[in-house]
């Protein structure tokens, strides 16, 4: 097939249009229409389908053709970006055994390459060692993706993962590290991470049925067939998925099997995995917990007493009986545990903001919280492999400072600050402010919004709103590279940290799912107008982006209100909702029921579906100019969704707008790979977003 943007032929002169082929189904006695349906390819995953390819391409040939004249633009944007990242750069090693491990990017790669050295070896005095060259793995291939990565508890082999063309679906290869040569074992189709088990004889992976769900968790045996690898779990519930860790102490291979909001848990000794396993405690609808294991007693992180989690413990005979350590809290939202030998430490969100503790066994008083310098940030601990940490790996950031990675000296209690995100191109955060706004909502709830400019933006310029808005994930107020690229053009970038996500906490996140699910799009196009209100932009200068599930948002605000947005970029967006969520063959749909309705089985989630699915709310009227992508290898958000609603918005809006859809022909959900070819793909959004706004003027200084 010729790539898409095969210059052959002559550019188009007018947008595609898909035909109409009519069909439809009857759902709870009511008809839904899709004239559009046959963009499906039948043979999905394979798409084969003459009429469909021909059409992707034509509208991949639309959107180069649109794009042509902004290719100066693009590529400005494009050296911008690529100048403000370090090309020749390295984490700060961490040791892990006899090991010191660090990743490095080499000049102009897109791929980084994994190296170790003994500890106590002086760097750069022949002891380091190249355990994994991704440059040379993904050599040839259009897509590249490393899944998961392992290391044997001896040290000498690696475990590691390939996805090369965007389906998700990962090929394990094992690689003795003394040898630099590979094992004969090959796993093909894994979807997991995976766990070194039995002296390191034995690996723990999941394999991706058809649908693209874990529904499994195996054993391989070095050297043996993957026909005589042994199923040591599989799930018969549909929507539930399996994954397998290590205890902390690694000890036991925790197994754990749920879906959005019900989970399971059992435990494995990792010296004799073919045990029987220990049932932590039976599912029960709405129960949530997760463990952890220290001197026979087990840490029980669940949301059985409190919606924002509680930390219990239990004894290992009796995994079942739990009593409270740290009681659940309105004001405190419990996001994680992770056990050392000497400390435990609590992750969690304190009005929005993150928090980190170190608490101690032997005194549940003893309370020490890591403290950071700025109003708005957000922390998490790195990689902390070894079970006596002396010293936390700990990374933090904010909308105006770049990545830091510390280490946070327990005894001491002090931070030392280990390396910051460099920016070759200058960065000089005083030019730039941020702030944590509330505006509230039409019912009256306050939404907190993360705002980042320039000290000396005009006020009522342009502004980039970004959202998300489901699964309980939370945008963090980060630092972002690209992002300079608007606010350095006189805009203001701001995140709607709207209901749906859990940043302040799960009653946040229940409040914007099932039948809660428009509170999510109303409080996006809320935050618009309180940020117009406050005199920071106007109607029609807003640009607008989110991605898969905010990919759906954005499809919903643009129905409600399109008269607020100027431009509008929706990455692999979730816009088919309800076909989607009527198909249960499809790789993601019975797990997602318990987020959005099953409205094969609910009347009343049918409807409510219906009334917010983007494409089923696509009406005559005008929309803002819009730029789409997809990904044909995509397995969450497929690509027929935004192929099928573009071609409704061409058949019914009624303005000249723009309307672009780009299609990766050789990638999955994330677009394509690479740390320059994605960032080529910002530099077009970026693009787009500046012409269809009439920005013209070049980017202020970055550095005074």
């Amino acid at each position: 097939m010729p790539r898409m943007d095969d210059t052959t032929s002559a550019p188009p002169a007018t947008p595609p249009k898909a035909a109409k082929r009519p069909s439809s189904a009857t759902h709870h006695g009511i008809d839904v229409a899709d004239d559009y349906a046959w963009l499906r390819d039948p043979g999905y995953p394979e798409v084969g389908d003459a009429a469909i390819l021909e059409h992707l391409k034509a509208e991949n040939a639309w959107f180069e053709t649109r794009m042509a004249p902004h290719k100066n633009r693009v590529d400005a944007l494009f050296k911008e970006m690529r100048g403000r990242i370090k090309e020749a750069d390295k984490s700060v090693p961490q040791k892990d055994g006899e090991w010191l491990y660090w990743i490095e990017f080499e000049e102009g790669a897109e791929y980084k390459k994994w190296w170790r050295r003994p500890v106590g070896a002086a760097e750069g005095y022949g002891k380091d060692q190249l355990i994994l060259d991704e440059p040379a793995l993904a050599k040839g291939k259009e897509y590249f993706r490393l899944g998961a990565i392992s290391t044997s508890q001896n040290g000498r082999l690696l475990a590691y993962s390939v996805d090369d063309n965007g389906s998700e679906r990962f090929t394990v290869r094992i690689k003795d590290l003394a040898t630099g040569e590979h094992l004969p074992d090959e796993i093909p189709g894994t979807l997991s991470a995976l766990i070194w088990v039995v002296g390191d004889t034995g690996l723990i992976y999941s394999l991706a049925n058809e649908q693209w769900r874990t529904d499994n968790a195996r054993l391989h045996w070095l050297g043996k067939p993957l026909e005589e690898d042994v199923e040591l779990y599989h799930e018969d519930e549909e929507g539930f998925r399996v994954g397998a860790s290590l205890s902390a102490n690694e000890t036991w291979v925790i197994l754990s099997t749920g879906d959005h909001e019900t989970s399971e848990v059992r435990l494995l000794p990792a010296a004799d995995p073919l045990a029987q396993p220990i049932l932590v405690r039976p599912r029960q609808k709405g129960l949530e917990y997760d463990v952890d294991e220290r001197d026979g007693v087990l840490y029980v992180h669940a949301n059985d007493t409190h919606e924002n989690f509680r930390l219990a413990t239990a004894p290992l005979d009796r995994p079942g009986e739990w009593t409270t350590l740290i009681e659940g809290s309105n004001s405190f939202y419990l996001t994680g545990v992770e056990l050392f030998r000497d400390f435990y430490v609590v992750e969690g969100r304190l009005g929005g903001l993150d928090r980190i503790e170190l608490r101690y066994y032997d005194d549940p008083n003893r309370i020490e919280p890591i403290t950071f310098p700025e109003a708005s940030y957000t922390a998490s601990l790195g990689n902390n492999p070894e079970w006596a940490m002396q010293a936390l790996r700990v990374s933090y950031e904010s909308m105006v400072s770049p990545a830091s990675a510390f280490d946070y000296h327990v005894a001491e209690r002090r931070l030392e600050l280990l390396k910051v995100q460099e920016i070759p191109s200058g960065y000089d955060a005083e030019l730039y402010t941020t702030e944590r706004l509330e505006i509230i909502a039409r019912d009256g709830t306050p939404i907190p919004v993360s705002l980042m400019m320039r000290r000396d933006r005009a006020k009522g310029g342009p502004l980039h709103l970004y959202g998300y808005g489901a699964y309980g994930i939370a945008i963090p107020p980060g630092f972002s590279t690209t992002r300079l690229s608007l606010v350095d053009r006189g805009f203001a970038y701001a995140i709607a940290h709207v209901r749906g996500g859990d940043d302040l906490g799960r009653a946040w996140y229940k409040a914007g799912k099932l039948e809660s699910r428009i509170n999510t799009f109303t409080d996006f196009v809320d935050v618009a107008k309180g940020l117009i209100e406050r005199g920071l932009t106007q109607a029609g200068r807003i640009s607008i982006s989110g991605g898969s599930a905010g990919g759906e948002l954005m499809g919903a605000v643009i129905n409600s209100n399109p008269e607020l947005w100027g431009a509008v970029v929706a990455h692999v967006p979730f816009v088919d909702v309800l076909a989607t969520m009527l198909d249960a063959s499809l790789p993601l749909t019975p797990g997602e029921w318990p987020e959005w309705g099953n409205p094969i089985e609910d009347a009343a989630a049918f409807a409510l579906i219906r009334s917010y699915s983007p494409y089923d709310n696509v009406r005559a009227q005008a929309y803002p100019p819009m730029l789409v992508t997809a990904g044909l290898n995509d397995p969450r958000v497929t690509y027929w969704e935004p192929a099928k609603w573009v071609a409704r918005l061409r058949e019914l809006k009624t303005d000249a707008n723009e309307l672009l859809l780009k299609t990766n022909m050789g990638a999955g959900h994330g677009g394509k790979s690479g740390r320059f070819e994605s960032l080529h793909e910002t530099a077009e959004e970026f693009a787009f977003i500046l012409w269809q706004l009439g920005i013209e003027s070049p980017p202020k200084a970055a550095t005074r």
